[in-house]
This record gives structure tokens, C-alpha cells and sequence, in this order.
């Protein structure tokens, strides 16, 4: 049945819509290896630190890609969110979890912490899209997984296309914590899937800055180029 299904409906890129080939999942050979991945935490230099720069204070910061409008990752991002598309967070938790595995800074991380998305936009959505990229990085990382201690007090507008001077102090206020003792003193690694303007991750990180002698070190699957 999977193969007369396939016949009619044939697996394509995520990133390209190229019809995928035998042993080829999600995305195809090309775009495998064009994609701009980024390699941040074999690098001295970091983006990520620089965009939250003077507002969250990072352990450390890594991402997948390099993010630009228009394309393979944006429309890579753009199916895991609105295209039900949910097996590509575990796909890139997969990739990137392999490579932080291998980082020797990386294997100081207690837990891992996805942004959370509204009670509203989760119903609507039926999964959060950093779900399965924190599960499978705090599994390749051997450590825990946390997605009960951050949560969203209110619905905000996607932060996509803002740039990086114009954050929303909506966004920033739109965090909270549900207790503050199982992450004590612990460093604790923030996955989102994209990163602009840094509102998003400032506020988780205010939030969790509530939790005594805690560390924040952040991971996502882009940052804006």
C-alpha cells in the first residue's frame, strides 16, 4: 500500500519540492549539501550572541542555518509550521544534535527548554515546531527534557519579517515560568526555530532568569542572515 501510494503521491523536497529518490528523506542530495548551514559552535564567531547582545547574557548560542527570505530555508521552516510538515523538527534535532554531541562545550548542558507556543496557537497548530528538534538534541545530548517550566501568557504576532531594532516589548513581556526549583542551578539550553530580532528567546530569558543560579545557553534552526 506505502509503495502504490507513493507511486501516486511521490515524496518531495522540503526545501525544493524536487521529487525525492530512492533513500532520500525529507530533503534531497542538493539540498543537503547546499543548504547555508552554519556551524556556529565550531566558530569564534557568533550572530546569535551579537543580535542578543547587552539584553540575554549566553553560555553559549548555536544554529543550523542561515536564514534568507525566499528561500530552501524558509520554505523548509515554512512547512514544519503551517504545512503539518512536524517530522522536520526531528529531522534537524537529529542533524544538529549529532554535531552538539561532538562539541566539547556542549556536553556542560543540563536540560533542554523548547520556546512555548500559546495554549491558542498550540491548539490551532496541533504541535509545537521545536518540539521534536529539543527532544532530539537533549537525546543526543543525554540529558533532560523540559517543556513544562516556560510558558507563553499570551498569543503574539510571528516576529519574522521585523528587523532586529524593532522587538516587541509585547513579545518580551509574553513569558512565565510555573515553578522555579526543578531547574535550579542548572544550564539550561533554549531551542526556537528562528531567530530576527531575539525578542522571543530575551523573553524566555527574562523569564528564566527567575530560577536561582541558572546558566542559558540557546540552539536554533536559523538565524536571519
Amino acid at each position: 500500500m506505502r509503495s502504490l501510494l507513493k507511486l501516486f503521491f511521490p515524496d518531495q523536497c522540503q526545501a525544493c519540492d524536487a521529487l525525492l529518490s530512492r533513500g532520500e528523506t525529507l530533503l534531497c542530495t542538493a539540498c543537503r549539501h547546499n543548504l547555508p548551514v552554519n556551524h556556529l559552535h565550531h566558530t569564534t564567531y557568533n550572530p546569535i550572541k551579537k543580535v542578543l547582545y547587552g539584553r540575554v547574557s549566553l553560555e553559549l548560542a548555536t544554529s543550523l542555518f542561515y536564514f534568507d527570505k525566499k528561500s530552501g530555508v524558509q520554505q523548509l521552516i515554512h512547512n514544519l509550521k503551517y504545512r503539518n510538515q512536524e517530522q522536520i523538527s526531528v529531522f534537524l534535532g537529529d542533524w544538529l544534535g549529532a554535531e552538539l554531541a561532538q562539541a566539547e562545550a556542549y556536553q556542560a548542558l543540563d536540560v533542554v527548554v523548547p520556546v512555548p507556543l500559546h495554549a491558542s496557537r498550540l491548539k490551532e497548530r496541533g504541535y509545537n515546531q521545536v518540539a521534536g528538534f529539543g527532544e532530539r538534541i537533549a537525546k543526543a545530548l543525554q540529558i533532560d527534557y523540559n517543556d513544562r517550566v516556560l510558558y507563553r501568557k499570551k498569543a503574539t504576532k510571528t516576529q519574522v519579517f521585523t528587523n532586529r531594532g524593532g522587538r516587541s516589548t509585547e513579545v518580551i513581556d509574553s513569558f512565565g515560568i510555573t515553578e522555579d526549583q526543578s531547574l535550579k542551578n542548572k544550564h539550561i539550553l533554549l531551542v526556537d526555530d528562528l531567530i530576527t530580532t531575539g525578542g522571543t528567546l530575551e523573553g524566555c530569558a527574562l523569564a528564566l532568569n527567575g530560577i536561582e543560579g541558572i546558566k542559558i545557553s540557546v540552539a536554533v534552526m536559523a538565524i536571519a542572515n
